[in-house]
């Protein structure tokens, strides 16, 4: 067993302790494990394990897999970008280095995974020659938030937004829990999240009125989250929604 593996053990032995206790002090021990786990170890890179960075730097161009292709969608052909969002841009495929790390952050509590894959996102963003006045992301429900102890796509956006200088705000909520969209077939997918968010809080509505919105995600696939997540928006005034992701899954 690897010092990591051990580490990660004992985390779980005060997950299960404090099982019983209220899901906000649950989620404050989960937050003070993984900062602990930074502060005892190194991170490790998801793609070839060596010690140092979450994703090293051998490892890094996995995330810029898209890099020579071109923004939008070539004149003639069908657009696959969901209603109504304005533009769909990510940063590579859904497999590999990029699957595996997307996992880890989702799944696994390495947060400090956020900082590479955020700057992907906007590295990509920058690159289309897109604009945005405001970064926004697809939030998770507060019961999902609360088991993993934080948002991985607000984490994306955090880090998405100062690389872009642009603004970030936490303008969306999902009223009520959706299955997971991964357990669904894609023509069950948008009749899962319809009318599924809304806004944070009348201020939120109103800082978005008249701003064209930039939608942080990790992963999209059919794009129904995203455009769901538009409707609310454009709901709440929005001239315009436009959504960048980690990956995307075919």
């Amino acid at each position: 067993m690897t010092d990591r593996e051990a580490v990660r053990l004992a985390g779980s032995g005060v997950a299960e302790r404090a099982a019983d206790t209220p899901q906000p002090r649950l989620a404050r021990w989960r937050r003070a494990g993984a900062w602990l786990l930074d502060l005892a170890l190194p991170a490790t890179c998801v793609g070839c394990g060596r010690e140092g960075d979450p994703i090293c730097r051998a490892c890094r161009p996995a995330l810029a897999g898209r890099e020579q292709a071109p923004a939008g969608i070539p004149i003639g052909l069908p657009s696959d970008v969901p209603d109504p969002l304005l533009q769909l841009e990510w940063c590579a495929p859904f497999g590999g280095v990029v699957r595996r790390a997307l996992h880890e952050l989702k799944y696994a509590g390495e947060r400090r995974l956020a900082e590479p894959l955020g700057a992907a996102i906007a590295a990509r963003w920058r690159q289309t020659g897109a604009g945005g006045d405001v970064i926004v992301h697809v939030p998770v429900h507060e019961d999902r938030a609360r088991e993993r102890g934080y948002d991985q796509a607000e984490a994306l956006a955090r880090v998405a937004a100062r690389e872009l200088r642009l603004p970030h705000l936490a303008a969306l909520e999902r009223g009520r829990a959706t299955v997971a969209q991964f357990q669904l077939g894609r023509d069950r997918r948008a009749a899962n999240v319809a009318g599924a968010f809304r806004p944070a809080a009348p201020a939120m509505g109103r800082a978005v009125a008249g701003r064209w919105i930039v939608l942080v995600d990790d992963v999209v696939t059919t794009g129904a989250t995203l455009a769901a997540c538009s409707e609310a928006l454009l709901e709440s005034g929005a001239i315009g929604v436009s959504a960048v992701t980690v990956a995307r899954e075919r």
